[in-house]
């Protein structure tokens, strides 16, 4: 049994140990917001937090997070969008989509450490994250509005 936070609510899972987290989160626990894109952890698309820090769940074994503290897509936000989310949508970010919570979350863990980027630390951040789109554009535009967004409401 390995047992640890998912969204702010404890799990346990009976499941092999070296099971890929992605597979849990989706397969296990219903969390089909995270996605599967190479299995290599060269795209991003399955990016969750782990203790606050961006991961590739699908090559992290579950054992890895045993006690620890997951994030995915669907816990980013308490009670209403992230602003991110926002931002994402008011940038018309999403194309097909499938890169997006994979790209959010980079993002959200950039802006966690570094609430003004400069878009060179935007890209530094985001360089693991593939969008077969190609909307990097407004993907750095929607994280500075995010940003901006995020020092307004500290300040009031």
């Amino acid at each position: 049994m390995i047992s640890f936070t998912l969204n702010r609510s404890t799990v346990d899972v009976d499941i092999e140990a070296d099971t890929p987290l992605l597979w849990v989160l989706r397969d296990t626990l219903k969390q089909y917001g995270t996605k599967y894109g190479c299995g290599q952890a060269l795209c991003g698309a399955c990016t969750v937090h782990v203790d606050g820090a961006p991961v590739r769940s699908c090559v992290l074994p579950v054992e890895a997070v045993a006690g620890r503290e997951v994030t995915t897509i669907e816990g980013l936000a308490d009670g209403g969008p992230h602003p991110l989310q926002t931002a994402w949508i008011a940038a018309d970010v999403p194309q097909c989509g499938y890169c997006q919570s994979g790209q959010i979350m980079s993002a959200a863990a950039l802006l966690a450490t570094n609430p003004d980027p400069s878009d060179a630390q935007i890209d530094a951040a985001m360089r693991g994250n593939v969008c077969r789109c190609g909307t990097y554009d407004r993907i750095r535009l929607a994280i500075k509005d995010a940003a901006a967004r995020g020092r307004s409401e500290q300040e009031t």
